[in-house]
């Protein structure tokens, strides 16, 4: 019994010895790693911000490989794949994230999220769709909508879009009230095309309901109308629109004019859109003026009082119209008038632009201002390409 205690006495200190040694080599390892796992991490970082993203990805594949449990370094890399437009890379970096048992939740709804944006890069908007709807009730709630929104709208799924609108809206998000009645536009032209017009004026007033001074509703309902024949009530809408929304207007000046014609109302039509045009000076509004003046003179006078106040090519080819249909030649104020009109038109084209940045200018340069690079601008104008 003294025997077996004196040898144990002995092997205690060599035990000792044996643990600090083994210690002392594991912290060193550990300082190693931590060294090794940062440097290749920073150096990642840098090659990042001087834009070189080949030798970054590189850096920071080394240091998921020194590291696999730092989840940082494989959001990072994953966020790298995407930007290069390396979808299937990123999408099964994020997928190992996941597959992960140990990611806390808030990692694992990032890794989601980041999923889901591989999806939509690549063009798989169905796991897309399905990714961002997994996101309902996290912290990426709000960004999960709004690009399930989007999602529809490239899908030209309104309903749907619009059901996330208001979910969006629901949560304070913002208003998406103009949003939501070009959706229900979307759908009335839909259903007209498909001959469906109780569809299609259901939807035209959900279109008003969600955003009353809206535009489009008004032009697509008096578009509607006159296409129906029902010119009189083409104009009731197309008043309306001319009170709310003046600079809309002009998209539907002509057509206005042409219901005016039909239903006999030329006269109260043009002074409606003379008081109009001295509000906002539209080509497209005087264009309908005269389409509703008799008098060839008075749309002569109109025309080139316009080109003396806003010189351009509409009001030009106006008055030479005119001019052509009455086979009397230009006067030498109109000839002048027709002359500035071109001459601004002309003028954006008369420029150099620089072949590597797009810089534009009047002048020829040997060296771009924009991007200081020698011999980048073509020795031809715009005009002449």
């Amino acid at each position: 019994m003294d025997f077996d205690l004196q040898w144990l006495l002995l092997a205690l200190p060599g035990v000792f010895l044996l643990g600090w040694l083994a210690s002392r080599m594991d912290l060193r390892q550990m300082k190693r790693e931590e060294r090794s796992s940062p440097q290749a991490y920073f150096k990642g970082l840098n090659l990042l911000l001087n834009e070189q993203h080949d030798k970054a990805i590189d850096a920071f594949i080394e240091a998921v490989q020194q590291d696999p449990d730092t989840s940082d370094l494989h959001f990072a890399l994953g966020s790298l794949f995407r930007r290069r437009g390396e979808y299937e890379r990123a999408i099964r970096v994020h997928e190992h994230l996941l597959a992960r048992a140990d990611l806390r939740r808030e990692e694992r709804e990032r890794a989601q999220h980041a999923l889901a944006q591989d999806f939509l890069k690549a063009g798989l908007l169905d796991r897309a769709e399905n990714t961002f709807k997994a996101l309902e009730g996290t912290a990426f709630s709000s960004d999960a909508r709004l690009a399930l929104l989007t999602l529809h709208e490239r899908s030209r799924n309104w309903r749907p879009a619009i059901e996330v609108a208001r979910q969006l809206e629901a949560a304070g998000t913002g208003s998406f009230a103009q949003r939501m009645a070009h959706h229900w536009c979307e759908i009335a032209q839909e259903a007209d095309t498909r001959g469906q017009a109780d569809e299609a004026e259901r939807a035209l007033a959900e279109a008003r309901k969600a955003a009353p001074h809206a535009a489009r509703p008004l032009v697509l309902q008096g578009q509607r109308l006159a296409r129906l024949g029902q010119h009189h009530a083409a104009l009731a809408a197309w008043d309306e629109l001319m009170t709310i929304q003046q600079q809309a207007f002009s998209l539907v000046a002509q057509d206005y004019a042409t219901s005016a014609q039909a239903s006999e109302q030329a006269d109260q039509a043009r002074a409606k859109l003379e008081a109009l045009y001295r509000q906002t000076t539209s080509v497209d509004v005087l264009t309908a003026i005269n389409q509703l003046q008799s008098d060839p003179t008075l749309r002569r006078q109109s025309l080139l009082k316009h080109l003396r106040g806003q010189p351009s090519l509409a009001a030009a080819q106006g008055l030479i119209r005119e001019r052509v249909s009455s086979g009397r030649a230009l006067d030498e104020s109109e000839l002048a008038c027709l002359q500035a009109a071109l001459a601004s038109a002309a003028k954006p084209m008369q420029r150099y632009r620089c072949a590597a940045c797009g810089f534009e200018s009047q002048h020829y340069f040997w060296q771009c201002p924009g991007c200081h690079g020698w011999d980048t601008y073509p020795p031809r104008r715009l005009e002449d390409q």
